[in-house]
């Protein structure tokens, strides 16, 4: 079942997956009898997983992303998980105020 090439020869459709959801999406597609084709030579989407899918599982897959709180974009729908920008804004900020208590620290220091 997993990485069938032939995939791609009747009707189908392509998913971008992010790689912290790889391993889940996999094992619940092969838990559920998915066929699907994974593109590993995929050089235009950056860190997501190109991945083919048949037409005819198109509600099983619906319903492994929406259990398993997976975000998947398409072509021409490209999705961002707002939950990892949330986490990368609260770094940047706290990064920001060590980076003006050490320099106000340094400016009371040094005068």
């Amino acid at each position: 079942m997993p990485n069938n090439f032939n995939i791609k020869y009747p009707d189908h459709f392509k998913l971008y997956i992010q790689l912290k959801d790889k391993i889940i999406f996999e094992t619940e597609l092969f838990n559920n009898g998915v066929d699907f084709h994974v593109d590993d030579n995929q050089v235009l989407s950056g860190s997501d997983t190109r991945y083919f899918l048949l037409s005819k599982d198109n509600a099983k897959i619906d319903e492994v992303l929406r259990n398993n709180g997976i975000i998947a974009s398409t072509d021409t729908i490209n999705v961002t998980d707002y939950q990892d920008q949330k986490k990368a804004q609260k770094l940047y900020l706290y990064a920001v105020i060590i980076v003006v208590i050490l320099m106000y620290l340094a400016s009371v220091i040094f005068d």
